[in-house]
């Protein structure tokens, strides 16, 4: 009998490791306090599992758009503060139920699936095309309450099947959360300018059965797209698969570090760049990853590549090892370290507790061994890397030659990564709770400036929004919600939230908002005056002066 999968237990058992984590983290103490009680906050009734639309067009080439809608409801339902279910963890409920990729689960089948992964809600849709119109309808599965919402439709032209989804992932949002205060057309400009092309090529690229095929489809969705940061993260994923070390390398590097896709392409090149022994390099990849996210197996592989540099990583692995106190490899890594420092008690103390955790470690018996005669070892081992996935030969319990060395984490777990931060924003919203509205709106403005620097619009919507919540005479939330809508198109609103925030306290924001209002809509003068209003207030602010220098361009005087 299968054994459900149950991700809620999987994330809460995961929670120790992050509360311990966070405990450490410095400047936080808020943090570390909510962390002590090792309880992950009760948000575990947000948990969604999108399953690929059906395609009833009669027409197979379109089959793709089936799987494009959990790509793309997935982004949106995780920035409207769900939990959304991975391909990846779906494929593998898929696999242990005995199921094919491309079966078509009855009601029935849909439930024990969403059982199997633990979640809450399961929204399933179809699909027809007519004419060059797409029409889509999908319902909401409550899998608490076993019911299944009316249908939610939408429909567009062909060509704009963005804006049908991301209009769909905006209803479903809605529906499972009726305070859901993102604007629709905060979603539908959240495309993020990708052609239609190019995502069909990376979704029949993610979809495909065989490497060669993936490879060749997702490279020509970014020789469409070169700064495609999804396609850029799968291509170098299937490339690191392939053992391609050094072209997943290159390929990983190209993801921007502002894009919420960096963690995992940079765990993946730390990897690549280990097998192929840049140690410096990959120390560099893993350190990147662990100032965000510091979770065990990150820190693990950043004083594994240290330690190859004949670095002392025993900091490195005593927070790993105190993250994650039960996982045998952190103490193994550990006492090898020690050791490497010539710590022989410390050494012995750390591989007795993996020999607790994993009797049958025949290396660590041998280090054991080796703790025991005395001998220390080499502090810079000489070792060239071993490929990823090759297993060294079981070591004899007379080996004298042992020589022991770190044991890197190959896998990354972006449920660990997700779960991590849906953790910190729980956390930082009992902090802020505990603060003055006018504080809290300062933080909630800043994390919405953070998200706008990044492109993340419906993240920074809600940010801002929960700071005038807070705080209704908050000028920079005003601003920053003036600056989405700006950015959405929602020209009225833009108008309207930049002139409260200047009536509260003017700011260059907010006059440039205006500014680009109405040099959008040719009102020269208009536009001229509130860039010399912006200008009087930071004469060397760069926006403010690009446009003035726009505008002067344009034959515009300047007050």
């Amino acid at each position: 009998m299968l054994r459900p999968l149950n991700l809620r237990s999987i994330l809460v058992k995961q929670w120790l490791p992050i509360a311990l984590i966070l405990c450490c983290l410095p400047a936080t103490p808020s943090y570390a306090q909510a962390a002590q009680s090792a309880e992950p906050p009760q948000a575990m009734g947000r948990v969604v599992l999108v399953l690929p639309f059906d395609n009833r067009s009669g027409q197979p080439n379109l089959d793709w758009i089936g799987d494009s809608f959990p790509d793309t409801l997935n982004q949106r339902l995780t920035s409207a503060g769900f939990f959304t279910i991975s391909t990846d963890d779906r494929q593998f409920a898929l696999d242990h139920l005995g199921l094919p990729v491309d079966f078509k689960p009855t009601r029935a089948t849909t439930i024990r699936i969403a059982q199997t992964l633990d979640a809450n809600f399961v929204i399933v849709g179809s699909y027809t095309v007519t004419k060059g119109r797409i029409n889509v309808q999908a319902q909401v599965l409550n899998v608490d309450k076993l019911s299944l919402s009316q249908p939610l439709a939408d429909s567009s032209d062909l060509p704009r099947l963005f804006d049908v989804e991301n209009s769909i992932a905006w209803t479903i949002a809605k529906h499972l959360d009726p305070h859901f205060n993102v604007a629709q057309q905060t979603f539908l400009s959240a495309a993020g300018g990708v052609p239609l092309s190019s995502f069909e090529n990376y979704i029949r690229g993610i979809s495909a059965a065989s490497p060669k095929e993936q490879i060749k489809r997702l490279q020509m969705a970014i020789g469409l797209t070169p700064n495609y940061p999804a396609a850029l993260l799968a291509l170098g994923k299937v490339q690191f698969t392939q053992r391609d070390y050094d072209h997943a390398a290159a390929t990983l590097a190209k993801v921007p570090h502002s894009d919420r896709r960096a963690l995992e392409a940079g765990f993946y090149l730390g990897l690549a760049r280990f097998n192929s022994g840049k140690y410096a390099e990959a120390e560099a990849a893993f350190a990147f990853v662990a100032s965000r996210l510091p979770l065990p197996e990150v820190v693990n592989n950043q004083g594994v590549a240290a330690s190859r540099q004949g670095h002392n990583a025993v900091p490195l692995f005593q927070r790993a090892s105190t993250a994650d106190p039960n996982d045998p490899d952190y103490h193994y890594n550990l006492a090898v370290s020690l050791l490497r420092q010539g710590d022989f008690a410390g050494a012995e103390r750390e591989i007795d507790e993996t020999l607790k955790l994993r009797p049958t470690d025949n290396e660590a018996v041998l280090l054991k061994a080796r703790i025991h005669s005395g001998r220390s070892l080499k502090p810079t081992p000489a070792t060239a890397p071993k490929a990823d996935g090759a297993k060294a030969a079981a070591p004899s319990a007379d080996d004298s030659d042992f020589e022991p060395l770190e044991r890197i984490r190959r896998t990354y777990s972006e449920a660990s990564f997700r779960q991590a931060a849906f953790q910190l924003d729980q956390m930082r919203a009992m902090r802020l709770a505990d603060l003055p509205p006018a504080k809290q709106a300062a933080e909630y403005s800043q994390s919405g400036n953070d998200y706008l620097a990044q492109g993340l619009i419906p993240e920074a919507e809600q940010e801002f929004e929960a700071a005038i919540t807070a705080d209704p005479s908050s000028a920079d939330a005003h601003t920053g919600l003036a600056q989405v809508r700006e950015h959405t198109g929602n020209i009225d609103d833009a108008r309207n939230e930049a002139q409260t925030s200047l009536k509260l306290h003017p700011s260059v924001a907010a006059y440039l908002v205006l500014a680009k209002i109405e040099l959008q809509a040719k009102q020269m003068e208009a536009s001229a005056s509130d860039v010399s209003n912006a200008l009087k207030i930071n004469p060397k602010d760069p926006s403010a002066l690009a446009m003035r220098q726009a505008l002067l361009a344009r034959g515009q005087r300047i007050p």
